[in-house]
């Protein structure tokens, strides 16, 4: 089948701004992304630069933004490809800020390794150095990974992350947080209480994610780091990690919310959350009012079985926020 690449390309030794170069060629049905990558390279420009390595989505190397989903382009058939997003391809870098583009598809992901390299992603322990057997758990701990284990660090998530592309330049990201998580739930680790007061820091933390979910569309060994966020917060609380701030009050508030009206009263989770400094949201408020999406408290109707749910609350609440 016949493919119209649009492929981004810029050399920052030449090129004042980024270009788009056309490439129609001739594909197999089984081919991938990264097998029209390659045919460019070896039989039109030899000049195309991109990463590549395994070729088996295990290395993560060649992770592209593909019409503007980020994806591993050695794990991406160009046939669904095309029914996906029509006969022209565009690829591009997982970032396109300039200062971030080497070459090409080509970019600079020190921010992505420092972040990982800041939670640690290894198990600390103190073990014999000269074990004389390996160091097992039984499956059903395992299972308490959730995969998460299972991330090749491809950068995938990161680079979607809308925190991260907002320009917050420190949130750890979801990657960093879900190796966070893949580490909190080993019961062999001994840094689970440290891990735990790193991610809970205002500014690069668990509580700076925005909910986006991006990184579960696009996470290639379907890891799904928002949820290992989730247990993160979780873990927080349980551990007792937890400070008083807005974002832990705000959580709070979701649950104060939830067992008074069995729905939630997003004006109030406001007030709950940020005290008087609510006062600064007033214009928001008041236009929230007016198109009905935050009531008055003696506006505030109740869920029908109000009763089930603040049982259901009080069987699985484990943990409050201490001072």
């Amino acid at each position: 089948m016949e493919v119209t690449f649009k492929v981004y390309r810029f050399n920052p030794e030449f090129d004042d701004k980024p270009h788009y170069d056309e490439y129609k060629l001739e594909m197999g049905e089984d081919s991938v992304i990264l097998d029209a990558l390659n045919k460019i390279k070896w039989e039109i420009d030899g000049s195309l630069s991109y990463r590549r390595s395994c070729r088996h989505g295990i290395c993560g190397s060649c992770a592209i933004k593909l019409n503007g989903k980020n994806v591993l382009a050695c794990k991406t058939p160009i046939k669904e490809a095309v029914e996906q997003f029509g006969n022209v391809l565009i690829v591009e870098p997982l970032s396109k800020k300039k200062e971030k583009v080497i070459k090409d598809l080509v970019i600079d992901k020190k921010d992505f390794w420092d972040k990982n390299a800041k939670v640690k992603p290894y198990l600390i322990a103190e073990i014999d150095e000269h074990p004389t057997s390996e160091n097992l758990i039984p499956p059903k701990l395992v299972e308490l990974l959730e995969d998460a284990d299972y991330c090749i660090a491809c950068g995938c998530c990161y680079y979607t992350c809308e925190t991260i592309r907002g320009g917050d330049t420190e949130f750890l990201g979801p990657q960093a947080l879900a190796k966070t998580y893949r580490f909190t739930a080993d019961v062999r680790d001994e840094a689970k209480k440290e891990r735990l007061e790193l991610v809970n820091e205002l500014g690069i933390g668990v509580w700076d994610c925005v909910k986006c979910q991006g990184c579960i569309e696009v996470c290639p060994k379907g890891v799904d780091p928002f949820t290992k966020i989730t247990h993160l917060h979780n873990q927080i609380f349980e551990e007792g990690v937890a400070k008083k701030n807005v974002a832990t009050k705000h959580a709070e508030g979701f649950v104060h919310s939830i067992k008074k009206h069995g729905i939630l009263d997003e004006g109030m989770l406001v007030l709950y959350s940020e005290g008087v400094n609510v006062v600064r949201h007033l214009p928001e408020a008041i236009a929230m009012f007016a198109k009905g999406k935050i009531k008055l408290p003696w506006q505030m109707p109740k869920s029908k079985g109000l009763d089930e749910i603040q049982k259901l609350i009080e069987i699985s609440q484990t943990h409050e926020l201490k001072d």
